[in-house]
């Protein structure tokens, strides 16, 4: 696709396959196709590589915390069970978000905790709101291991943010769902992937082996999730659509 942004005439025109079309450029379609790129230019240039949360690296794009605090408030979650550690930033996020709510849990599972993260987190003020699991979340000494201790919480979580493949996700979504409450969420984190699956920086076959495509299948097969974007509780926009790296990643236990 090429996009012409004339900010002088107030437009923006799309070329493409299906021919060409020019647009307001103060209109909510042009906002959609500008993010867009925003997404794929800043996922290609590792935009996400430059925040931190309380001290932690937290590789997350800043829309998906805010829309993911909404979801955590609006759910009361008292147990969050995230699969990939990397920084804890993260897991800082989500105790922090706990501690002002005055209450909640988080368990981190991640195959390899690298010493220096591990001695990050547990130093960190949030650590008392954690633990940590090492080892594969798909095996299944992990998988008992954490239902046995989601066991003394009422209302479940589960973020699946670890190895992105869609087969990997897909054991993953299968190992946990049953963790999740119903009106909690199971969350397929980075199907981004796919979105990006022509940059430079792109792995290859993301196009078809990511966590998106993986969350959708899910979905089909599993009536009792239904995959849905959370609704904002506050939109004073003309706009509905997320600008995220989590596409079809929110999977709704009903």
């Amino acid at each position: 696709m090429r996009i012409i942004i004339d900010e002088e005439a107030g437009t923006l025109t799309c070329e493409g396959p299906e021919g060409r079309e020019t647009l307001g450029l103060w209109s909510d379609r042009a906002f959609e196709i500008i993010a867009r790129q925003y997404v794929r230019v800043g996922w290609n240039q590792k935009y996400t590589y430059s925040f931190s949360w309380m001290g932690r690296p937290v590789i997350q794009l800043p829309d998906d915390m805010i829309r993911m605090q909404e979801v955590i408030f609006a759910t009361k979650p008292d147990l969050i069970v995230e699969t990939g550690i990397a920084h804890g930033g993260s897991l800082i996020f989500y105790a922090s978000l706990f501690a002002a709510m005055g209450k909640g849990h988080v368990l981190g599972v991640d195959i390899e905790i690298r010493p220096h993260n591990r001695a990050a987190i547990e130093a960190h003020p949030m650590f008392g709101r954690i633990d940590m699991f090492e080892g594969s979340s798909t095996a299944d000494d992990m998988v008992r291991r954490v239902h046995d201790f989601a066991k003394g919480y009422e209302r479940v979580m589960v973020i699946l943010d670890s190895n992105h493949t869609y087969a990997h996700v897909t054991d993953e979504l299968e190992a946990y769902a049953d963790l999740v409450t119903p009106g909690c969420y199971l969350v397929s984190t980075d199907g981004v992937m796919r979105d990006v699956a022509d940059v430079p920086r792109a792995g290859e076959n993301w196009a078809n082996d990511n966590p998106a495509n993986a969350a959708e299948d899910f979905a089909a097969r599993h009536p009792e999730f239904v995959l849905e974007q959370p609704a904002w509780p506050f939109n004073e926009s003309t706009l509905s659509r997320n600008v995220t790296h989590f596409p079809s990643a929110w999977l709704r236990r009903v």
